[in-house]
C-alpha cells in the first residue's frame, strides 16, 4: 500500500512542522506510515538512485544522497563492549511484594505493591559480539529499575563468586579470555593462557568450579539466577545500616546444557529462546530476594568461619543468613530495535538511589569507576540523554553537566553554575553518610591478596555436597577437555595442585583424564599474581618472590572487616536480627 501524503508532502503520523520529533513516535511508528529523505528530512524518490557525469561517467561529489547514505554506514559501529559484547535485553516491570522499609528507605521497596519500569540485559562476559550464545562462561545479568527517585543499576552475573578479588586483576584476567595476541587464536582452540592466569591466581578456584560444572553454559537466560555478588548496604530512614547481597531467582527454575549439547545449539541459542518467549506471552520472571548482615556479624563472620564479606571469592551461607523476599521483576516487552535498546543500554553499579550504598569491596569499588567511564568512550558523554538509559523521575532533573558530544537534553537556558538570579531546588539529604561510611580511619597500605586455606572450604563444599555422582563425572569431562587445548603441561600440574586443596578425589580424577601428574598442593608454589599463605618461605610466600621489607602489600585479613573495623556506632544498633527471614534457607549447600 502507498503510503498517503498531505499537502504539505509529509506522511501520516503524529509530527507537525515546526516540532522536534519525539522518541517514542519515531519507535512505534509503522514503515507505511514514513517518508523517505535524506538525515536532514529532505524527500528522496528513490533511495538507489546516484548522480553521475552521464549515465556511463564517474559519480558526482554533489550528490548529496549518496554521500549521506555512505558515510553514515561507514560509522554504524560503535566500540563493542570489551567485556559482555554478546547480549539479549528485554524490558518488564519490578513489583514490591514483601515491603524492606525496615532495613532500606530506597522507594522502591516501600510498600507491597509498588512498581517501576525495567530493562534487562543478559550476556556472556568472555566473548565477541557475534561469539556463541552456548560459550562455557559467566553470565551477565544487569537489572536497570527506574525508580522515583532516580535509576538503580543492578550489575550482577549468574554467579554468586567471581575468578578474582584484587581489582587491578580485571583486566589482566580479561585479556586471557581473549584471542592470543600471536596467533589470533580464541580459546576454544587454545587454553593456554586461560589455565596459566588460573595457575598463578588460586583464588579463582571457587569460580572455576562453578564455570567447569553445569552452571557453566545455563539453556538461556530465562533459566539461570543471578547474583550481585558484590556486598552492598541498605540503610533504613533511622540511618541504621546493614551489609546486604542481592539474589535474583529465576521463577522458571534452572536448566544447564551439557558441553556435547551445546555443539548442537544455534549461535544465537540465548538471544532466540528469550526474544520469542515473550514474544508468544510467556513472559520469565525473578524473585528478587536478599540476605543481609549486621556489622558485627559480618566482623564475626570474619573471626569465626574466615568468610569475608568484602571478597568476591566468598559466598554468605544461607542457613545463618536466609534469603528474605522483596518482589519480583518480570520481562514481558521485546526491545523494538536491538541496538537502540539493548545494544546502546549502559548499566553503572554506582547509580544507586538513596538507600543503597556500595561497601568497601575493593572490586566493587573499582567498578564503580570504571564502567561509567566506559559507557563515556563506548557511547558517549552524553550516554544517559538515550532514552533507554535516562530516568523516569516525577520532578524535573537539573545538573550543570553541558554540552559534549550530542547533547540533546543540554537544559536551555538555565544557568551552567550555582545562580542565585535563577536558583535551583535541593532536597535535603536522607542518609548521613558519615554514619554509614564513616568507620574507615587509616594510613594508605599497599594491598594484594594472600590465599588461604579457607578458599578452598566453599569449593569443597561444591564437590563434596552439592555435586552428585554424575555431575562430577560432567566436571572431570569439561575441566580434561578444556586442558586438552593448552600447550604448556606445567601450567596444568600447577592447576591440578590447586585442584588438590579442593579434594584429593578431584585431583586423582583429573590426573587420570589428561594423564597429567599434578604437584602434591600448593605449599610451595610460587604465585606471580597471589601472596602464598600456606608458606612461611617468604621467596615462596610473596607473589613473584618479592622478599623486600619495605612495604609488603599481603595482609593477613586479606582486607575483611576484622573485629574493631566498624564503630561503636555501627555495632550498636540491633540490626536485622529476627526480622530479616520470610523463609528458610534455599538453593543448596553453603551458600550454592
Amino acid at each position: 500500500m502507498a503510503t498517503q501524503r498531505g499537502a504539505s508532502g509529509q506522511a501520516n503520523g503524529n509530527s507537525k512542522p515546526g516540532q522536534s520529533r519525539s522518541y517514542d513516535d519515531d519507535r512505534n511508528t509503522a514503515s507505511q506510515e514514513t517518508l523517505y529523505t535524506t538525515s536532514n528530512g529532505v524527500p528522496m524518490p528513490h533511495p538507489y538512485e546516484t548522480q553521475r557525469a552521464g549515465a556511463n561517467g564517474p559519480l558526482l561529489l554533489q550528490d548529496f544522497h549518496l554521500i549521506d547514505l555512505i558515510s553514515h554506514f561507514d560509522r554504524e559501529r560503535i566500540p563493542e563492549r570489551v567485556v559482555h559484547a554478546k547480549g539479549s535485553g528485554a524490558h518488564g516491570t519490578f513489583r514490591c511484594t514483601k515491603p524492606l522499609d525496615d532495613l532500606c528507605l530506597a522507594d522502591v521497596f516501600s510498600k507491597a505493591g509498588k512498581e517501576c519500569p525495567v530493562t534487562v540485559r543478559f550476556s556472556t562476559v568472555g566473548g565477541e559480539s557475534g561469539s556463541h550464545d552456548c560459550a562455557r562462561d559467566p553470565r551477565g545479568f544487569s537489572v536497570k529499575f527506574r525508580t522515583e527517585e532516580g535509576n538503580w543499576d543492578m550489575v550482577a552475573n549468574n554467579t554468586p563468586v567471581f575468578f578474582l578479588r584484587d581489582p587491578a586483576k580485571f583486566p589482566h584476567f580479561i585479556h586471557t579470555q581473549k584471542r592470543d595476541p600471536a596467533t589470533h587464536l580464541s580459546g576454544a582452540d587454545d587454553s593456554t593462557m586461560f589455565w596459566d592466569y588460573l595457575s598463578q591466581n588460586p583464588e579463582s578456584i571457587h569460580q572455576v568450579m562453578i564455570l567447569m560444572g553445569d552452571r557453566g553454559i545455563p539453556d538461556g537466560y530465562r533459566f539461570m539466577h543471578g547474583y550481585s555478588g558484590h556486598t552492598i548496604k541498605l540503610v533504613n530512614k533511622a540511618g541504621d545500616w546493614v551489609y546486604a547481597q542481592m539474589h535474583m531467582k529465576s521463577r522458571q527454575g534452572t536448566k544447564f546444557i551439557t558441553q556435547e549439547e551445546s555443539a548442537n545449539k544455534s549461535p544465537d541459542h540465548s538471544q532466540k529462546d528469550l526474544f520469542y518467549a515473550i514474544e508468544q506471552g510467556d513472559y520469565p520472571s525473578w524473585t528478587v530476594e536478599f540476605q543481609t548482615m549486621t556489622a558485627k556479624e559480618a566482623e564475626e563472620l570474619w573471626e569465626k568461619q574466615r568468610i569475608n564479606v568484602f571478597d568476591l571469592t566468598h559466598v554468605w551461607p544461607h542457613k545463618q543468613f536466609p534469603l528474605r523476599e522483596v518482589g519480583v521483576f518480570e520481562l514481558n516487552e521485546n526491545a523494538k530495535n536491538y541496538f537502540a535498546e539493548i545494544e546502546q543500554v549502559a548499566f553503572n553499579p554506582a547509580h544507586m538511589p538513596p538507600g543503597i550504598e556500595p561497601s568497601a569491596d575493593p572490586v566493587l569499588q573499582s567498578r564503580l569507576f570504571s564502567y561509567p567511564d566506559a559507557h563515556r568512550h563506548r557511547v558517549g558523554v552524553n550516554y544517559q540523554q538515550l532514552p533507554v538509559n535516562s530516568s523516569r523521575t516525577s520532578y524535573h532533573m537539573a545538573n550543570f553537566q553541558r554540552d559534549g558530544n550530542m547533547a540533546f537534553y543540554n537544559q536551555g537556558s538555565r544557568p551552567n553554575y550555582l545562580s542565585s538570579i535563577e536558583p535551583i531546588s535541593f532536597r535535603e539529604r536522607s542518609i548521613n553518610l558519615d554514619k554509614v561510611h564513616g568507620q574507615f580511619v587509616s594510613e594508605a597500605v599497599t594491598f594484594l591478596s594472600e590465599i588461604h586455606p579457607e578458599d578452598f572450604n566453599a569449593p569443597r563444599a561444591l564437590w563434596e555436597k552439592v555435586f552428585d555422582d554424575k555431575a562430577k563425572a560432567r566436571f572431570v569431562s569439561n575441566v580434561a577437555g578444556h586442558m586438552a587445548r593448552c600447550s604448556r603441561e606445567e601450567i596444568l600440574k600447577r592447576q591440578i595442585a590447586i585442584f588438590r586443596e579442593v579434594s584429593e578425589d578431584l585431583a586423582s580424577r583429573l590426573e587420570k583424564a589428561t594423564g597429567i601428574k599434578g604437584y602434591d598442593g600448593i605449599k610451595n608454589m610460587r604465585f606471580n599474581g597471589t601472596h602464598n599463605g600456606f608458606s612461611q618461605d617468604p621467596k615462596i610466600k610473596h607473589a613473584n618472590g618479592m622478599v623486600s621489607k619495605v612495604g609488603f602489600s599481603g595482609h593477613s585479613h586479606n582486607g575483611a572487616p576484622i573485629k574493631g573495623t566498624h564503630g561503636r556506632e555501627s555495632i550498636g544498633h540491633p540490626g536485622t536480627n529476627g526480622t530479616r527471614v520470610n523463609g528458610g534457607a534455599t538453593n543448596g549447600t553453603n551458600g550454592h
